[in-house]
């Protein structure tokens, strides 16, 4: 991919930061459809170069950030050997790193929600309630809620199946699905529709 095609993904003078962050390495970015099981991956190929695919459809800021988090795997196996957990302190370290040396890449109210962010990073940025806030509050379709507005004993449907909102735990909620009486964790910010 050429430079100027990865310009357009990104947000206005992020590519200095990419510059650096992969002067040494040989990389192909590939920018792929929309896959709804991730956001972007990274894996080192057998030639010894680097992939790292990031989805089209992400908006500038949420690809710099996700662009951020796969090169921080490149850099933490590079820097610390293989060995390493793909999401152990060795990233969180180099990921923390980045996205506090980026920070004035994007918006104020965004700087604000990755500096808390950044004092211990999670693999998944859905684990953070504040990031999936800003980037998919308004992506909620009129149906939709987030598990965390519903009430103990509230009922909803999650996939084509009926449940029931039994007690939250710590930052969970404990449901059971009212056709097999299993139970099942939601996390506050899954999308259900409320019955």
């Amino acid at each position: 991919m050429s430079i100027e095609t990865l310009k357009s993904y990104l947000p206005e003078n992020a590519l200095s930061f990419l510059k650096i962050w992969f002067a040494d390495y040989p990389i192909h970015i590939k920018i792929t459809r929309n896959r709804n099981s991730k956001l972007g991956d990274y894996r080192k190929m057998p030639d010894q170069s680097h992939q790292i695919t990031i989805n089209s459809t992400l908006e500038p800021d949420l690809f710099f950030f996700v662009l951020t988090h796969e090169l921080a795997h490149l850099i933490a196996f590079e820097k610390f050997g293989r060995r390493i957990s793909a999401h152990g302190n060795e990233w969180k370290t180099t990921f923390a790193q980045m996205i506090l040396e980026s920070l004035d890449i994007y918006p104020q109210e965004l700087q604000l929600i990755l500096k808390k962010f950044s004092k211990s990073p999670k693999a998944n940025f859905m684990s953070s309630s504040d990031l999936v806030r800003y980037f998919h509050f308004d992506q909620l379709k009129d149906d939709e809620v987030f598990m965390e507005s519903l009430q103990i004993g509230d009922r909803f449907m999650y996939r084509e199946d009926a449940y029931k909102v039994e007690e939250k735990r710590k930052k969970l909620y404990l449901c059971i699905n009212s056709t097999n009486a299993k139970k099942y964790l939601f996390k506050p910010l899954a999308k259900v529709q409320k019955v």
